[in-house]
């Protein structure tokens, strides 16, 4: 009887040391579980916040959105192409295109490209310096200065560059191809040969003040 006895509790002791081995390990993969759970979401929110940051820096217009479909044999296929036009009101500007099979995810290729060409436009006093006329292929479109007060004066396409470059007196216009595409490429054309005031003082030796007032 005591044999006995001894063996069980020896069984009863096992039982309860592999029920706690168990209730260990199982709190253990709980614990790595909400750990990386806890990184993802962190990653997640620092992702969040850095994209929330540029959105803040910069101001996104949506130009135009085509949309083009290709008659295969199960019926139409769409496809989607976004151009935009991205600013931070400073003086910089860029424009991208974008092609996908989604809507959102050719205004997002659009987007992120015009974030990648930012170019610099000489702004002063709300206005551009001088007057200047940008072509591409169809497309001219002549940019004036303009008095503070007359506001943007311009169509859709040169009023989204403008208004996202930080101009808020202009006076544009546009001529001949009234596709998106090219005014947006004549504007930036127009803007890439701009006199930058600080460059033209320097070469010709006076301040910028004696240049411009």
């Amino acid at each position: 009887m005591a044999e006995q006895q001894e063996i069980e509790n020896k069984e009863t002791i096992a039982s309860v040391d592999a029920k706690a081995a168990v209730a260990r390990q199982e709190n253990t993969n709980a614990r790595e579980a909400r750990n990386g759970h806890d990184g993802a979401n962190r990653r997640g929110r620092r992702e969040r916040d850095r994209r929330s940051e540029e959105n803040k820096e910069f101001v996104e217009k949506l130009v135009t959105l085509n949309r083009t479909a290709k008659v295969v044999k199960g019926g139409r296929r769409f496809s989607f192409a976004a151009l935009a036009v991205v600013g931070d009101k400073k003086g910089r500007v860029g424009y991208g295109f974008g092609k996908a099979n989604d809507v959102t995810e050719a205004i997002r290729k659009s987007i992120d490209r015009a974030k990648r060409n930012l170019i610099v436009v000489p702004i002063k006093n709300g206005t551009v310096p001088h007057e200047m006329i940008g072509k591409f292929k169809g497309s001219s479109v002549l940019l004036k200065p303009a008095r503070p007060g007359t506001g943007i004066i311009a169509g859709g396409a040169v009023r989204a560059v403008m208004d996202a470059a930080g101009a808020t007196d202009i006076i544009s216009k546009s001529i001949g191809s009234s596709t998106s595409v090219n005014v947006v490429r004549a504007t930036f054309d127009a803007i890439e040969h701009l006199m930058d005031a600080k460059k033209i003082a320097v070469g010709r030796g006076k301040t910028l003040n004696e240049l411009w007032g």
